[in-house]
């Protein structure tokens, strides 16, 4: 498997026309330590310095931060910084018996397994829900019987890359899924969430993944800061217990280029950063900038 290095930055710069007299925040931006991703350093600075602060462990494993801000302020910035080491594909995985056994051995409900009761939470369906006629009909032509579940996915990712155009702007954080299924476009968040709810309409568990995607610049020009984004993914369980990552917006596997940053049911489970803040204040600004730049393999972190 190829290996990679990379130094995040991912800074969300918040501003105001007023004093904001105290803010609440909860971010995950922190990436997790998983076989296949080794976190070297990681750190989330806060501006101006908060009275109260707390790293803690979520229901799913994810590193999150919570934060206060008393000082009177008119701008709030938050910088995430992590090192980051990616494999590339498990290939061994792919040819398993799990990857290749019917898609239908995948439901957790026809496995025995502790972990197929922890896998069975992600089969349920939105509240409200995302599963609809027109999912049941996407999945159908996908999921045929006795398919094997690596070659069920993979048509999966490529069908929603081909049917769907990514355009950016075209939907927001509460777009449902009917929605983006009529309008067959949207961004990666959406593809992701389609993706899930085919999954689920046939038993499988799946989950939404959150992390970053490493961009390589035009030919001949120099990468440009910041030219990077937030991304989103799905994976779905396999009954082996380990689960298989897809990224239908570019039609591919998760691999090296992916740095994973928390997973839950929905994106409502693992936003970057959300919070409450108290202000007189009309008028916002949110600024975001991220940057995912390959570090030379010479020990420099």
């Amino acid at each position: 498997m190829s290996t990679r290095v990379y130094r995040v930055m991912h800074r969300t710069r918040y501003t105001y026309n007023d004093d904001v007299s105290s803010s609440y925040g909860r971010c995950y931006l922190t990436p997790r330590d998983l076989p296949g991703q080794r976190v070297r350093s990681t750190s989330v600075d806060i501006e101006p310095e908060p009275d109260d602060r707390s790293t803690g462990i979520d229901v799913y494993g994810n590193n999150d931060s919570y934060f206060h801000v008393r000082t009177a302020h008119r701008e709030l910035t938050v910088t995430a910084r992590s090192v980051v080491e990616v494999d590339g594909v498990d290939q061994g995985m792919l040819i398993g018996p799990a990857a290749r056994a019917p898609w239908e051995s995948a439901r957790p409900a026809v496995v025995e397994a502790r972990e197929a009761a922890l896998a069975a939470e992600f089969v349920l369906d939105l509240d409200p829900p995302e599963i609809t006629a027109s999912v049941r009909d996407y999945a159908a032509a996908v999921f045929t019987p006795e398919r094997p579940l690596i070659e069920a996915v993979t048509d999966l990712t490529t069908r929603i890359f081909t049917d769907f155009a990514y355009r950016s702007g075209s939907t927001a954080i509460s777009t449902r899924v009917d929605t983006v299924m009529q309008r067959r476009e949207g961004v990666c968040q959406d593809f992701a969430r389609v993706a899930i709810a085919c999954l689920r309409s046939v038993g499988l568990a799946a989950r939404y993944e959150s992390g970053y995607l490493a961009t390589d610049p035009p030919p001949g020009k120099e990468k440009i800061f910041g030219a990077d984004a937030s991304h989103a993914w799905a994976a779905v369980w396999m009954p082996d217990g380990r689960w298989l990552a897809f990224d239908p917006t570019n039609d591919k596997l998760v691999d090296e280029r992916h740095v994973t940053l928390a997973w839950g049911r929905d994106y409502d489970d693992v936003p970057p950063l959300r919070g409450v803040i108290y202000t007189d204040s009309t008028k916002s600004h949110i600024d975001v900038s991220v940057d995912v730049s390959p570090v030379e393999q010479t020990g420099d972190t």
